[in-house]
């Protein structure tokens, strides 16, 4: 059986949704095909469960620091990681129900609980169906890589899907990864009373950082007990009676680090190997990701890819922006490229990272005449009255065109106040908009026209 329709949406991540009411609004009639859980990574595996644990693990670790502030709590404070999931699974559940929800409800818009797989460039087989449109939008995102380390088919592991779903506390937990899930799950998981060792190939943590932010991280990280192993250059595994022994091999401490539980956070591949690809004629790196250009299309007419699969971006709002442009160019006339956006991420741990822009590393790599500027978060009132002084804020300036060309917060708020700079970026304004601007006080914000007036010239 064969049925046509205007457009086909593969996959409920971030960006297929939204495109589909915007499709479905112009009078299209659309199929929307996905085959497990709506809502995509972010809803079921990443942003939402992820920070609904932060959250717990926050006020747990806020509650051992009650006498700090006056407060005295019962000692020693606990957590029941079967209210922490069950809570967890609540949030989750009315995100992703509401998403699947909005599609069946959606006019116009046909929806298939089935795998989805090319028979040529515009069939698609789902179920015993098969379906086809002129255009066609990938939307399939990604999931943990389980590299083939010595020793990983001997052991049971966890990956960010499945160490959700843990009812009791490990006692000790090894992470192999050092960058923004490894370093998220590892506070979690030692707010939550779990023994933490993270262990890292690199020389220093969130290698892709700035290396004064990635020594804060560090010192963040062993203040609240969790253990450090960089420079593992041989990570391999071996069950050790009931624990897994983690091969390290560092040039400091022992070779090996016995764990009850291992978290493997050593990046993502795309789910792109089952779709029948090939079939289409749909392009993709070696690593996987299709191929798209600046409006996101395909090397097929027709085909578009957008979210974590088409490799230009790993993160929610870069999905998000992915629907914003082809929707812009299919059915606004306005032609908006990937490359009009500005590079933006956050890392959550506690107290987060925001970073707009270009790095210090960048900055000095590309040769601008440039200027600094860097305030620490103990010069920050609104982080003093809060006891959460840890991190600092960076500027980076364009010393001749007077424009921002990055910027960095890690502390307390940085995720948010972040933005300021980033809109101010959007804008084309040079830094002083913020410096003539006035911000409220007291708030970690009204220290960023501070940072800007500080400015040194980048040696």
């Amino acid at each position: 059986m064969t049925r046509r329709f205007d457009s086909i949406l593969i996959g409920a991540g971030q960006a297929a949704p939204t495109l589909a009411g915007r499709l479905t609004k112009a009078g299209q009639q659309i199929a929307f095909v996905e085959r497990k859980l709506f809502g995509g990574t972010c809803v079921n595996t990443g942003c939402t469960p992820t920070k609904a644990m932060v959250a717990s693990a926050r006020v747990a670790h806020q509650a051992r620091r009650a006498s700090e502030y006056g407060v005295q709590v019962a000692s020693p404070v606990t957590v029941d990681m079967k209210a922490i999931k069950a809570r967890k699974d609540k949030i989750v559940a009315n995100s992703s129900t509401g998403v699947e929800k909005s599609l069946r409800e959606m006019k116009n818009c046909t929806v298939f609980h089935e795998h989805a797989r090319f028979v040529s460039s515009h069939e698609v087989q789902v179920g015993v169906e098969t379906i086809v449109a002129d255009q066609i939008f990938i939307n399939v995102g990604g999931r943990a890589a389980t590299p083939d380390m010595p020793g990983i088919k001997e052991i049971p592991y966890l990956t960010n899907t499945s160490i959700l779903e843990l009812e009791t506390l490990p006692r000790h937990l090894v992470v192999v990864g050092g960058s923004y899930v490894g370093l998220e799950f590892a506070q979690m998981f030692r707010r939550f009373g779990s023994e933490v060792t993270v262990v890292e190939k690199g020389s220093r943590l969130v290698s892709h950082e700035d290396e004064d932010i990635s020594a804060a991280i560090k010192e963040i990280f062993e203040k609240e007990g969790v253990h450090l192993r960089l420079n593992a250059e041989c990570i391999a595994f071996e069950k050790s009676g009931d624990d897994i022994a983690v091969q390290v091999d560092c040039t400091d401490g022992d070779p090996a680090v016995p764990g009850s539980h291992v978290l493997l956070a050593v990046g993502r591949v795309p789910n792109t190997d089952d779709l029948g690809l090939e079939k289409a004629g749909v392009a993709v790196d070696k690593r996987g990701f299709i191929v798209v250009d600046e409006q996101l299309r395909t090397n097929v007419e027709g085909i578009w890819a957008l979210g974590d699969c088409n490799g230009k971006g790993a993160f929610t709002h870069t999905s998000y922006n992915d629907f914003e442009i082809v929707a812009a160019n299919l059915l606004d006339g306005e032609p908006r490229r990937v490359t009009d956006r500005i590079s933006a991420h956050a890392l959550y741990i506690d107290p987060p990272l925001g970073s707009v822009g270009m790095t210090e590393t960048e900055v000095r790599k590309s040769g601008k005449p440039a200027l600094i500027g860097i305030r620490p978060m103990s010069r920050i009132a609104r982080a003093i009255e809060k006891g959460e002084t840890a991190g600092f804020m960076k500027v980076l300036v364009d010393a001749e065109s007077k424009k921002i060309l990055g910027a960095s917060i890690l502390g307390t708020g940085g995720d948010e106040a972040i933005h300021c700079i980033l809109d101010t970026m959007y804008s084309g304004a040079p830094y002083t908009l913020l410096t003539h601007a006035m911000h409220i006080h007291p708030t970690v914000s009204e220290l960023i026209p501070t940072t800007f007036e500080d400015l040194k010239p980048l040696s």
